[in-house]
């Protein structure tokens, strides 16, 4: 009974009075005046209320251990000090958070763009969906340097009831990088020591062999359909012969520029400086494969193109197929067969698969070996090629089945002994010459 007497006294409006603050400072002054808010008053007064409450409970429970009932007649000078703390804490952080921030760059903006790929940025509502995404890029820019400036300014105070009043998400992590915390020079050292002697990329000959295959490749197809459409329909074997035949010109030319430029570097002395004669092996090797990739980059851009030609979304460069309706031995078909427009499709992806693929390695040129880079199609590219244009050519030749569809049921009867065998009845009943008119 004791108890519940000394709470309903501890939570009555008297139980809590205001601080009392002298007015020696104008800004004192303030802080009471802004105390004064609804909004603050409720979240302040919540807070004194389960700090008092714990300062109460623990009160209680010493004295139950002495057997005597303890005097309480105001709030813990503690209580009092956190309550100056979190309003001033408050009234700064209200303060800071109305101060101008400087915007997101627009450079920014575009930089990000330009690292997303062009196409991914076409078809439809794609422009609607960048908008958006960049609208979130900034939001997200702007809330994290706030919450960065005020934390550079203020320091949250160290209360762990305030903690429930302050909830929000963390910022995002640094990205990992040095510990500039210890001393790193030398260990800087040793590892770009390291990087520099085994990551052969990093030499000065690797940086040339990249600059000549992005000049060589950057707007450079195996085979380019793109303006087949503005020449009108094609049958299928021109389509195969113009793919072989670009394939066959492009690689010529690729072996031409790109591989005799590539020849003429490691034809000087000065291309194996700094390789000593052990890393030899592991030097070519990096070579080889930094031909490949570039080789297999080509043949892979030159199929999402193509393939791309087909995409159901955007019909305007679909190529045009030449198809003829013939009549033969009593059957309507066309010609070529749906069949064969398919093959003759999936014949240009195997002729990009096919080019380049006896380009020698410079070890093996240097040598007399018979080596030859990697450039083979990736498999999941072809699969992946087949059987997106697989599902468009059905979807693009829905058209002409209904229309074949059409032709044999408003004329197959005429063709297929139905309209021979009822003259043949109508002559044999002998009709009149009214009848035969």
């Amino acid at each position: 009974t004791s108890s519940k007497r000394t709470l309903r006294t501890l939570f009555r409006p008297a139980a809590l009075p205001p601080p009392v603050i002298s007015e020696t400072s104008p800004s004192q002054k303030k802080l009471l005046a802004y105390h004064r808010g609804k909004e603050h008053q409720e979240v302040l007064k919540q807070l004194l209320i389960d700090r008092a409450l714990e300062v109460y409970y623990i009160t209680m429970d010493e004295t139950d251990k002495r057997g005597a009932a303890p005097p309480i007649t105001e709030l813990p000078s503690a209580v009092r000090k956190y309550f100056f703390i979190i309003l001033k804490y408050l009234f700064m952080k209200k303060r800071v958070q109305k101060n101008p921030m400087i915007p997101i760059q627009q450079q920014w903006l575009r930089s990000m763009l330009a690292l997303v790929p062009q196409s991914l940025m076409e078809g439809r509502d794609r422009q609607l969906l960048t908008e958006e995404l960049l609208k979130e890029v900034v939001r997200d820019y702007e809330k994290s340097m706030q919450r960065c400036v005020l934390r550079r300014i203020l320091v949250k105070p160290d209360i762990k009831e305030f903690d429930k009043l302050e909830e929000e998400a963390p910022l995002p992590l640094l990205p990992l990088g040095l510990d500039f915390s210890s001393t790193w020079h030398n260990s800087y050292i040793k590892a770009k020591q390291q990087i520099t002697s085994t990551l052969h990329i990093l030499h000065p000959t690797m940086k040339a062999l990249l600059d000549f295959g992005y000049t060589a490749f950057f707007n450079f197809l195996l085979v380019d359909f793109s303006n087949s459409r503005l020449k009108g329909p094609t049958d299928c074997k021109s389509l195969k012969t113009d793919a072989s035949l670009s394939c066959s010109k492009a690689e010529e030319e690729i072996m031409s520029t790109w591989y005799r430029r590539v020849v003429g570097l490691f034809s000087q002395s000065e291309a194996l400086d700094g390789v000593k004669l052990d890393q030899l092996e592991s030097f070519y090797n990096c070579v080889a494969v930094l031909m490949s990739n570039q080789l297999k980059g080509l043949l892979q851009r030159t199929t999402e193109v193509f393939v791309k030609l087909f995409d159901p979304e955007d019909r305007s460069r679909l190529p045009l197929f030449k198809m003829d309706l013939t009549y033969d031995e009593n059957r309507m078909e066309f010609y070529p067969s749906l069949q064969d427009l398919e093959e003759a499709i999936l014949f240009v992806i195997d002729c990009i698969g096919q080019t380049l693929q006896n380009v020698q390695t410079m070890r093996a040129w240097l040598t007399g070996g018979a080596a030859t880079v990697d450039a083979e199609l990736p498999a999941h590219i072809a699969q992946w090629a087949k059987s997106t244009l697989q599902k468009s050519i059905r979807d693009n030749l829905e058209g002409p089945k209904d229309h074949f569809k059409g032709y044999v049921e408003s004329y197959g009867w005429l063709v297929d002994g139905t309209a021979e065998e009822r003259i043949n009845r109508f002559i044999a009943e002998e009709p009149s010459f009214d009848e035969y008119t």
